[in-house]
């Protein structure tokens, strides 16, 4: 069952380019949300901290609107530019994804089609929201490629995803899904099949995107590093609830509750005063 049960009241929320407040159940199955508020405001980066099974993805697919209505029970609402998605029907979520909030995955070799030059791919992305000559598609699609630092060149775009390294597809992956120029682009784990040194050239891309055209990224993770180094707030999710949400310095160099004091424990090699430095660097 879908509903609105929810009033903005909160001056930050009701400013904000989204606010959730969200619960998601699978059958008879324990709730996957439970009570999930949080807000993403315009132009800044969001990091989502979660171990596996904490409900990450299952808020980032229904922002998205691809959670199967017939079989989930979602409550709550999810307010993106004044419209609670909860409420819209397909055809009305289909023009927003893509076009105002975008989707990069984690595995960009499997989400990529390995049968299709990239040159189509992209073309195919401007195609679903845009119209106009080839010429102005390819303009777009090569502008799109030069943003994530990859070639632009059609030696570069008549390659297939299997003849690129992972970082290049999953530079690929990113272009596609700013070639619009989204408000809000939503990275699941974006960083998580990459080695270190392309994992922080990814970093560095995304938080250049939110400079450089005031994208909002909701940075789903669940390494702390990264989300210290990239995330201007963040919001600690446990057991599908939000039990610390704040400014990333504070929460990861003071956090108040017992989860995110053990997350931080767990991690010997990165002490709370990398953090900070990590934070101030930003």
């Amino acid at each position: 069952m879908f509903r609105n049960d929810r009033v903005l009241t909160d001056k930050s929320q009701r400013d904000a380019l989204l606010s959730a407040h969200l619960s998601v159940q699978y059958g008879n199955k324990p709730p996957v949300l439970r009570g999930v508020q949080l807000d993403i405001q315009h132009g800044e980066v969001l990091g989502l901290i979660g171990q596996s099974g904490s409900g990450k993805s299952t808020l980032a697919m229904a922002i998205l609107g691809l959670i199967d209505r017939k079989r989930v029970d979602a409550q709550g609402s999810i307010f993106f530019e004044g419209s609670d998605l909860l409420t819209l029907r397909e055809a009305a979520l289909r023009s927003l994804r893509g076009r105002k909030i975008a989707l990069v995955l984690q595995s960009p070799l499997s989400s990529l089609n390995p049968a299709l030059k990239i040159r189509t791919q992209l073309r195919e992305t401007w195609r679903a929201h845009a119209s106009g000559s080839s010429a102005d598609c390819d303009s777009t699609i090569r502008k799109a490629l030069e943003s994530v630092s990859l070639p632009s060149d059609d030696d570069f775009l008549r390659k297939y995803p299997a003849q690129m390294s992972v970082g290049q597809a999953q530079r690929v992956l990113i272009a596609m899904a700013v070639v619009h120029r989204p408000a809000l682009l939503i990275a699941d784990e974006a960083t998580s099949a990459l080695d270190v040194i392309t994992q922080a050239e990814i970093l560095k891309l995304f938080r250049e995107l939110n400079q450089n055209f005031g994208m909002a990224i909701l940075y789903i993770s669940h390494d702390l590093a990264s989300v210290a180094g990239i995330c201007d707030r963040v919001a600690i999710l446990h057991q599908g609830e939000i039990v610390e949400f704040g400014n990333t310095q504070k929460v990861l160099t003071s956090p108040s509750h017992e989860y995110t004091q053990r997350l931080l424990a767990a991690m010997p090699r990165m002490p709370q005063a990398s953090f900070a430095a990590k934070a101030a660097a930003r």
